[in-house]
């Protein structure tokens, strides 16, 4: 099979006519549309745009419009957001049963709440689930997760190759799940598909934007439809589509693929040229059926969260590019209020798991709703034993990824440190004081954390082998340990305080 691929622009001229003209007589023209999305956390909108409403509007629309539609999912819906603390992103599961995917690849965020959760997940949808770089501990495959799928649309064999990111288990709890490299596995698997037949090669990814370019290099794929960044992009080189799926549905990207099919001297060929469509869903009337389970979530989570808990004398700001990035008041404020809690010595909290990434202006009434808009994970204040050497070690992994904008970056309470971005990482920290003390690299403390970063989630590893004085069953979520100590005070006033310093600036 020989494929080759038409330039975008119109068929003008006479060179344009001759090669026309030369195509066979019996060739075929389809269109295929392929709609992808990922990252849709609130089932709302924001502003008047997104949230699952508006995007099942969209996709039965594209679906009545074309029936040679393929709507694609490339990860990340089950958490976080506010009501998944409450159902574990069932909620992501009833919307979009109501529209079902063609195919769906977990994100890294689909295992927030453990592997077993994401297989009950899987059981409860009504559209199939699929990864080739996931497997069990022992390399088996996982019950429900499928693999490279081939669709029969409109005569076309479009293969699906469904690929995870390969460092999700750094930054969500994926148990002993074994995950093979992103790009790597793509790629040869792309190609097998080629080499099998399929006409049309369709990358459904949920990776970052530098593995999405390794990605289109490697010229193995027809269309790749990406998730993970947050951001909406699109590209063509001419060989392969790209579209970067934005964040919620806000921005959506139709591809139309106008396909010949043709036969050359016995073999099958495929031409495609690609037309991308902008569709801002601020525009798009959202679907009533989906609307009216929207409307029944919000009824009953406003009855759960929308009470004062308190009042904060003061701004506070959980900003994502602050609270990855330097210290926060916000940091300060939920790192406080693990340490108020169980009475450790030290308190940290990875930044990454603080999500409001909002402002609150000075005398602003805290409700539930915002904590848990702030710390939608689920996760359980937990206090272990640790040498200073080992916190050192953590406060280094804290900062190792600074320029990143990584979700490890550390808020903390009961001790300060200086770090200088411009040093190696795993040298970066320094002047480190517990209380008023400099850290007892020989000394024993007692460190408060989240589940998550204590069973080395974003890189956290030197937080292990501790003696734990508060597990998982005996500690709180810190969500309700920070409700509670603001509603104890009743007014609260964090501040940047120099507990984080940064040098060189």
């Amino acid at each position: 099979m020989s494929i080759s691929f038409r330039p975008l622009r119109p068929i003008l001229g006479a060179t344009s006519l001759v090669a026309l003209t030369a195509l066979p007589a019996m060739a075929e023209t389809v269109k295929l549309t392929l709609l992808g999305v990922g990252d849709v956390y609130s089932y709302a909108e924001e502003d008047g745009r997104g949230g699952f409403p508006r995007l099942n509007a969209v996709a039965r629309a594209e679906r009545a419009a074309n029936p040679n539609t393929l709507y694609l999912f490339n990860g990340d819906m089950l958490s976080p957001s506010l009501i998944s603390g409450f159902d574990m992103g069932q909620n992501t599961i009833d919307f979009t049963n109501l529209v079902p995917f063609d195919l769906a690849v977990p994100g890294n965020h689909e295992f927030d709440f453990g592997p077993e959760n994401f297989a009950d997940k899987m059981k409860a949808s009504k559209y199939p689930w699929a990864a080739i770089n996931i497997t069990k501990a022992d390399g088996s495959a996982i019950e429900g997760l499928g693999g490279v799928t081939v669709k029969e649309v409109g005569g076309l064999k479009v293969a699906l190759v469904p690929v995870a990111q390969d460092t999700s288990p750094e930054v969500s709890s994926t148990g002993d799940l074994k995950f093979l490299p992103t790009v790597d596995t793509a790629v040869e698997a792309a190609k097998a598909a080629r080499e099998g037949g399929a006409d049309i090669v369709v990358g459904v990814v949920q990776t970052n934007m530098e593995n999405d370019r390794a990605l289109m290099k490697s010229h193995a794929f027809d269309v790749i439809l990406s998730g993970d960044d947050h951001t909406y992009a699109t590209a063509y080189d001419g060989v392969t589509a790209y579209v970067e799926t934005s964040v919620d549905a806000q921005l959506l990207t139709p591809i139309d693929l106008t396909v010949e099919i043709g036969d050359k001297d016995g073999k099958r060929t495929i031409k495609w040229t690609p037309a991308f469509r902008f569709i801002d869903t601020a525009t798009v009337t959202p679907d009533p059926e989906s609307q009216t389970l929207a409307d029944t979530f919000t009824a009953d989570m406003d009855a759960k969260l929308n009470v004062e808990i308190g009042t904060s004398e003061t701004a506070i700001d959980s900003r994502r590019n602050v609270v990855r990035a330097e210290e926060a008041t916000m940091g300060n404020l939920i790192a406080d209020a693990m340490r108020a809690a169980t009475g450790a010595d030290i308190a940290l909290m990875n930044g990454g798991g603080i999500r409001g990434d909002r402002t609150y202006d000075a005398g602003a009434r805290l409700t539930r709703r915002d904590i848990l808009t702030e710390l939608p994970f689920g996760n359980v204040t937990v206090v272990t034993e640790l040498p200073g050497s080992q916190v050192l070690a953590a406060l280094e992994n804290a900062v190792s990824q600074v320029e990143k904008g990584a979700g490890r970056f550390a808020q903390v309470s009961g001790l300060s440190f200086a770090f200088d971005a411009a040093a190696e990482p795993g040298s970066r920290v320094s002047e480190v004081m517990v209380g008023d003390a400099p850290l007892d690299a020989g000394k024993t403390y007692t460190v408060a954390v989240n589940d998550y970063i204590l069973g080395g989630g974003d890189g956290y590893s030197s937080l292990g082998g501790g003696k734990i004085i508060t597990g998982t069953g005996g500690g709180q979520l810190v969500a309700n340990d920070v409700m509670a100590y603001v509603e104890k005070l009743g007014t609260v006033k964090p501040a940047v305080e120099g507990r984080i310093r940064k040098l060189g600036q």
